[in-house]
Order: structure tokens, then C-alpha cells, then sequence
């Protein structure tokens, strides 16, 4: 499925919807090299496509900032692109290899993991330099903030999640997991990391306060990509390898549902009462009610659907 196929959509799906939720869910598709805006309308329809942007080469990881701002790697061209809210884009060259993306919530810095490099890099997000650096674990994959300055890790290659002091940039502990650690998402309610270990089929909860695990939860081959609902109840966890969706009660730290979606689902994100789930190999995303636990519906987007990061205000429609 090529993107040139879809240029014209805006796409409706004539099924029920429940009750509006403001905001939307953008898609960085690697091959397409596109970020692409889902939108949940009002009305019948489960979703829509909005604007698409055309970015540099090879997207991989695609996060959101404060003030609209959105922000994607691209591993391959040693850079990193920001877009403002009004559509403005700048390309800053990254050293090494970033791939996990994290902004900070005041908007002064994007935390940028350098995958063959070993480290974690602060930039300013006013001009895009470097300012500071922190030695972490072998691949650093995901990246995620949480509660008092600190930047969790998913080191693949070391079987830890690092966690970093951002104020000292200071890798301050290592916390053992499973094998193959990629994806991680912090979840406020309860100060805790959930981390998808990709090579152990299995998913890793954090207690954030203490810094060690807690609970080991078995999902489907090759747990990709997790997320968590905005009340921290819900986990939702991509199976790559499975074609599915693992969704686990945060209470029982079981999981309560498993439903299939597209091919080779990698991530994953919650805007209100959905999961958006990017299907790299279908070039699609899977929506999934989580109050039925069952997929609604389907959104074509550009090729190899990758990373998605929810809520962010619409930007301009300048690329499309």
C-alpha cells in the first residue's frame, strides 16, 4: 500500500462513536516519511484524517511538546525534525543515532537517546544544540519522563530500564527487567514505568518511588509498544509478532483482553477512551475501544506506520 493511493482522503468510518474527545493522535509512517493526523470527529464516525506533512527521510520515533510543538528522529539521517504549531519545520542535525524522543514539559529541552552511541542527549529545543550528554545502557530504545526530573531508559541491550536525574544529567540506577526492553511508558497515577520486553514476551512494571520491579505480566510475541489510559487503569501493549493487542488491568496486573489488529503492530497511544495502534506491515491504524475491548475500525495512512504520540493541537497543512 503506497501513500500516493490515498492522497485525497479524509477518511470517515460509519461506525458508532462514543462521546467527542478533544484532541488527536499523530502517526510518523517511516517509509512514507509523513506524519499523518488522526482525528476523532463528532458524530458517527470513528476517525478522520487530517494533515499529512511530508518530513525528511525515515521517521522513526515521533513525540509531542508543549505549545503544539511535534518532534521525530530519524536514526538513518542523524537528525532530529520540529515542527512548531503553525507548521514551520527545522531539521536539526543529531550526533549519532537518535531514536527515543522525550520533551520536556516546560519546553525548554528534547531528550534524544543516541542508539549506537550509548547515551542520552539534551537539546535545546530553541536552537537544536546539544547542551548536555549522559552515558546510559547498550541501545537505548524508548525514552520516557516521569515524576521529579527524572527520564527513564529502555536499554535493549542490558536488560535494564537507566533511570537519569535530568537536572544533573546523571544516569542515577539501572533496574533489571526482561530480555530486550524497548518501549516504556510512565504512568502518573500510580509512579510507576510499565516496560515492553521484547525478546522475553513479556511486560515489566516499575515502582518508580523505590526504582525496582514489582510484577512480571506475560503478553503476546514480541510486546513492541505499551501505553497507558489517562486514569492509569488500562495497559495496552503491542504484540509485533502476534498481530494483537494485549490490554491488562492495572489493578489486577493481569491482562483482561487480547484482540487482534493489523500486521506487525508497533506503537501504540490513548487519547480518551481509544488506543491508536500503528500496523507497519498494513500501512494502517487499528482504533480499539477500551470500554468494549474490541477494534472499531481501521485509518490508511502513508507506508510503514511506526510511532504515534496523542493528543497534540492540529498543526498547518503545509507537506501535504
Amino acid at each position: 500500500m503506497r501513500f500516493s493511493r490515498h492522497l485525497a482522503w479524509i477518511v470517515g468510518l460509519a461506525l458508532a462513536a462514543g462521546p467527542a474527545v478533544a484532541g488527536s493522535v499523530w502517526v510518523a509512517s517511516q517509509q512514507g516519511a509523513r506524519a499523518t493526523r488522526i482525528e476523532r470527529p463528532e458524530g458517527a464516525r470513528v476517525a478522520e484524517v487530517g494533515a499529512a506533512l511530508a518530513v525528511a527521510p525515515s521517521p522513526a520515533v515521533v513525540a509531542a511538546g508543549p505549545g503544539g510543538r511535534l518532534y521525530l528522529s530519524h536514526p538513518d539521517g542523524r537528525a532530529v525534525t520540529a515542527i512548531a504549531a503553525d507548521g514551520t519545520t527545522r531539521h536539526w542535525p543529531v550526533p549519532g543515532q537518535p531514536f527515543g524522543l522525550a520533551a520536556d514539559p516546560d519546553g525548554r529541552f528534547l531528550y534524544v537517546g543516541d542508539w549506537s552511541g550509548n547515551r542520552v542527549l539534551r537539546l535545546s529545543v530553541e536552537t537544536g544544540a546539544v547542551e548536555a550528554e549522559v552515558a546510559v545502557g547498550r541501545d537505548p530504545a524508548g525514552l520516557a519522563l516521569g515524576a521529579n526530573g527524572r527520564l527513564y531508559v529502555a536499554e535493549r541491550e542490558g536488560r535494564s530500564v537507566g533511570v537519569v536525574d535530568t537536572a544533573r544529567m546523571v544516569r542515577i540506577a539501572g533496574i533489571p527487567v526482561g530480555e530486550g526492553p524497548f518501549a516504556l511508558a510512565y504512568d502518573p497515577v500510580r509512579d510507576r514505568v510499565y516496560v515492553a520486553n521484547v525478546r522475553s514476551n513479556d511486560l515489566t512494571v516499575i515502582d518508580a518511588g523505590a526504582l525496582k520491579p514489582i510484577a512480571t505480566v506475560p503478553v503476546g510475541a514480541s510486546p513492541y509498544g505499551v501505553a497507558i489510559s489517562p486514569d492509569g487503569r488500562c495497559v495496552v501493549v503491542t504484540n509485533q509478532h502476534a498481530g494483537t493487542v494485549s490490554i491488562a488491568d492495572a489493578d489486577t496486573l493481569t491482562v483482561t483482553a487480547t484482540v487482534p489488529v493489523g500486521r506487525y503492530p508497533e506503537g501504540v497511544a490513548i487519547l480518551g477512551d481509544r488506543a491508536y495502534v500503528a500496523n507497519w506491515f498494513s500501512d494502517d491504524v487499528s482504533i480499539i475501544d477500551l470500554a468494549t475491548l474490541k477494534e472499531m475500525g481501521r485509518i490508511p495512512v502513508a507506508e510503514g506506520p511506526r510511532t504515534l504520540v496523542a493528543d497534540q493541537p492540529a498543526l498547518g497543512e503545509t507537506g501535504r
